[in-house]
């Protein structure tokens, strides 16, 4: 169960597309951290509480799967959705072998963004609670 601020981390090379994202989860709650790069988002992780890290495949430095292990050695169990505009099996192999949640394909869709966050949020949080 969460008691603080739900927290997701958005890890991408493209402003643009952080800020679109940023605007569709804050609006439900949602406290939103932004990085550039996967290095950028290690940092973040070991600073800040992060509920869910959102990062694209295709990064400077760290691409989104080089990044999801690391995260997995500083947090083993933090939920992790990759995205990727150049989605191919091989990627979601290595996703699967990662313990990737969830792997998206760019464009990605409101409803597909939403509806990720919200499966991750109820089955490893429990949130939002049934009363």
């Amino acid at each position: 169960m969460l008691v603080e601020t739900p927290s997701i981390l958005l890890a991408d090379d493209d402003h643009a597309f952080r800020e679109t994202i940023r605007g569709m989860l804050e609006p439900r709650g949602f406290r939103t951290l932004t990085a550039g790069n996967g290095e950028e988002a290690l940092a973040i992780v070991e600073h800040e509480p992060v509920h869910l890290l959102m990062l694209d495949m295709h990064m400077p430095r760290l691409t989104g799967l080089d990044t999801v292990r690391r995260i997995r050695q500083l947090k083993s169990h933090l939920p992790c959705v990759l995205l990727s505009g150049a989605l191919n099996e091989a990627i979601v192999q290595q996703a699967r072998l990662a313990d990737v949640f969830a792997v998206l394909s760019k464009p990605v869709s409101r409803c597909d963004i939403t509806s990720a966050v919200d499966q991750i949020f109820r089955r490893v949080y429990g949130w939002p609670e049934n009363t």
